[in-house]
């Protein structure tokens, strides 16, 4: 009807199409005939809107099934709680100064880890929600990321646990302006990349971080590829096909490179002992495998 009518050019009023599963418990699909309901409202008043809607989204790819398990639930407000924690610890350190953007400034070792955590994390999950639509894999990179934060914060608060301290205890132990500039940058690129999955949460820690105009003025955040790309990758090494060893080595090696330090690897020596090597194969440097008889 609507090709006829002339408003479409195609067969369907729509150009791509997501069939989301179906929400199982104990089994079968949630349905109030056979008693296996969930209460929203329960879930609602004891975890919020955020945390049942990030569970919804992680659990599962949204095409399969899932089995509901109010543990999970559970594990979600536990993950919205640790990015407050984190907020919150930092929020204090931003206010009543000029934070240096994170472009241009001379960065630690560590500093520069956040940083290409931060732009790979932007990548990943700006990808992965368009085209792809692979929202669970969305909340695990995110949740990556906080760990890294994590592990970055601690590093630089007196206690070493952000957000839990007594009043007074736990200041933060470094204030370099390019420490600040660094996680600035990243919190603010945490809680828009949140803010799908947890708008109301999302919502007050943007305003918590010092922005005004609520994030619906805001702008996706934007990644650079080569901040992104890490400086060591890991390449497995298989000797005829089986996997014998991981090789941590610098992103930019050559194929010739990886051939020679797969060979020199005490592992592959083990199997390739008495044996000749036909070849080495580098398949596009993500995999070397060694064929030997």
């Amino acid at each position: 009807m609507f090709r006829d009518l002339g408003m479409v050019d195609h067969d369907e009023p729509f150009t791509r199409l997501l069939t989301q599963g179906m929400v199982l418990k104990d089994g079968s699909a949630m349905s109030k005939s056979r008693g296996n309901v969930v209460d929203p409202d329960d879930m609602l008043a004891r975890y919020g809107a955020d945390a049942l809607r990030l569970y919804i989204m992680f659990v599962a790819p949204p095409e399969n099934e899932i089995e509901w398990t109010d543990a999970g639930l559970e594990g979600s407000a536990r993950f919205l709680a640790r990015v407050w924690r984190l907020a919150d610890q930092w929020c204090d350190a931003f206010q009543g100064r000029t934070v240096p953007a994170a472009s241009g400034l001379t960065l630690t070792e560590a500093e520069q880890n956040v940083r290409r955590v931060t732009h790979d994390t932007t990548r990943r999950v700006t990808h992965d929600l368009d085209p792809r639509v692979h929202l669970n894999t969305v909340v695990s990179a995110l949740m990556e990321m906080v760990n890294e934060l994590y592990a970055f914060s601690e590093a630089h608060t007196k206690t070493g646990v952000p957000g839990r301290r007594p009043k007074g205890e736990g200041e933060i132990a470094d204030e370099r302006p390019e420490t600040l500039g660094v996680l600035k940058e990243s919190l603010d690129a945490l809680v828009l990349m949140l803010s799908p999955f947890a708008p109301h949460t999302a919502e007050e820690l943007w305003e918590m971080l010092g922005h005004a105009g609520g994030l619906s003025a805001a702008a996706w955040p934007a990644y650079d590829p080569v901040i992104a790309q890490s400086s060591e990758v890991v390449v497995p090494v298989q000797v005829n096909g089986k996997l014998r060893s991981r090789l941590t080595v610098p992103a930019d090696v050559t194929e010739e490179a990886l051939r020679a330090l797969a060979l020199a690897d005490a592992a592959v020596r083990v199997h390739t002992a008495g044996r000749t090597v036909v070849k080495v194969i580098v398949a596009k440097g993500k995999l070397v495998n060694v064929v030997a008889k």
